[in-house]
């Protein structure tokens, strides 16, 4: 078979997801397999097992990523690498994580099998704690190889049981003796693509079986918190109270606008509150709550900053203080170019429908593209649904986003003659 005819197999590959996805099975159908885990140790148990049989070489480095690789004919060449991740949130699918690293390895086994070499080595990589349920932060294999923060800073992270990473990675056996950090000595990849279900309804809305990721949406999430004072909610008039809910009602209302102002991709969130001394018959003293602004464009993420500044300002008042903090800030990350390129032309010569979309959600490949050129190939998911138990995809996308990464990557690596 010509390399153009490739195909994955799409039975191989789901079959592969259930029993995947049978580690850490839970009964409403979903999946529950946290970061470094003895779960988790038996996916990548599994995983390992896989690629050892098409004869890759594994490498684990000290934050626990695993790499398979599957030399070229240059082995000099930077690698051409995939991947995402295995461990899920505590009533996940099956489905987030799993399919980009599955569908790398069937890559490598649709290869294998054909007896077809690659100029450039090819790698599948599994990244540690993407989802950051048990540890913070999220993406954090990923963050640590691209540099975004330190070995020590993750390995020295605690769950709810102060169990810190070092000690995780020690208990299941998977600290490995390489580099884990591109600034340590960690290989460059000379591209990275990463396939993904979307996690949102745009792609079955539209009817379209391929998204092509050209980018990711730049994040800032900020704490805030209103002080008042708590009275009783009998004896205290209206006009004397100093209810911190009031101005948060009205600020949250304000949040969603700065949002709405910033369409198509602009995105507003609240999604935790807390409310002292949420007492049914007393006024509430203090109220705190997230907010999670996204944007594709830097200069949009900054315009929600400074507005929510400014209802802020504009809210607080002697009696009743609002403060914010900012927590977390991700810039608007946009793929590269030539690599989306790549993606777009594989869906097209597959005769598959395919359009243009933008990543809402952080993924590793966001990390990995601060240090080589990278893409992302979404697929849909029934009703937009995912960090979820009931999360689902049909077998006919999973199997045309796999071969889309199948001949992307081989535009990228090249064909050993």
């Amino acid at each position: 078979m010509t390399p153009e005819r490739l195909k994955i197999d799409g039975e191989r590959l789901l079959s592969r997801l259930m029993m995947l996805a049978a580690i850490g099975a839970t009964d409403k159908g979903g999946v529950c397999r946290l970061a470094l885990t003895e779960l988790d140790r038996q996916a990548r148990a599994l995983f390992s097992h896989w690629a050892l049989e098409i004869g890759c070489e594994l490498r684990v480095d000290a934050i626990g990523n695993i790499f398979a690789r599957r030399a070229g004919l240059d082995s000099e060449r930077s690698a051409v690498a995939t991947g995402s991740h295995l461990d899920t949130q505590p009533t996940g699918g099956k489905f987030d994580g799993n399919y980009g690293v599955l569908a790398g390895l069937e890559v490598l086994q649709t290869l294998h099998d054909a007896d077809i070499r690659t100029q450039a080595p090819l790698e599948v990589c599994v990244w540690t704690n993407e989802e950051g349920s048990r540890f913070v932060p999220v993406m954090m294999g990923s963050g640590v190889y691209c540099g975004a923060f330190t070995l020590e800073h993750a390995l020295s992270a605690t769950d709810t049981e102060g169990i810190s990473v070092a000690q995780a990675l020690g208990a299941i056996q998977q600290a490995g003796p390489n580099p884990a950090s591109v600034n340590s000595g960690a290989a460059r990849f000379g591209a990275y693509f990463e396939a993904h279900i979307e996690q949102g309804p745009v792609l079955e809305d539209a009817d379209t079986t391929i998204g092509v990721v050209t980018g990711a949406l730049g994040q800032r999430w900020y704490d805030v918190t209103i002080t008042g004072m708590e009275a009783h909610a009998g004896p205290t008039p209206m006009g004397l109270r100093r209810d911190a809910l009031l101005p948060a009602t009205e600020l949250i209302q304000r949040i969603r606008a700065i949002a709405m102002s910033e369409q198509p991709s602009g995105r507003g969130t609240v999604g935790y509150l807390n409310v002292f001394p949420n007492s049914r018959n007393v006024i509430p003293g203090r109220v705190q709550f997230s907010v999670d602004f996204r944007h594709p464009d830097d200069a949009g993420l900054l315009r929600m900053d400074q507005a929510l500044r400014s209802a802020i300002a504009g809210l607080s008042t002697p009696e009743v203080s609002i403060s914010v903090n900012q927590v977390v800030y991700f810039p608007p990350q946009p793929f590269d170019s030539e690599l989306v390129g790549l993606v777009r032309e594989a869906a097209a010569k597959a005769g598959l429908s395919h359009q243009e979309i933008v990543s809402g959600a952080g993924h590793d490949a966001v990390y990995v593209a601060r240090t080589a050129p990278s893409a992302m190939i979404f697929i849909p998911c029934k009703d937009g649904i995912s960090h979820n138990e009931i999360e689902d995809a049909l077998p006919e996308h999973l199997t045309a986003g796999a071969n889309v990464l199948l001949h992307a990557m081989l535009a990228r690596a090249g064909i050993a003659a």
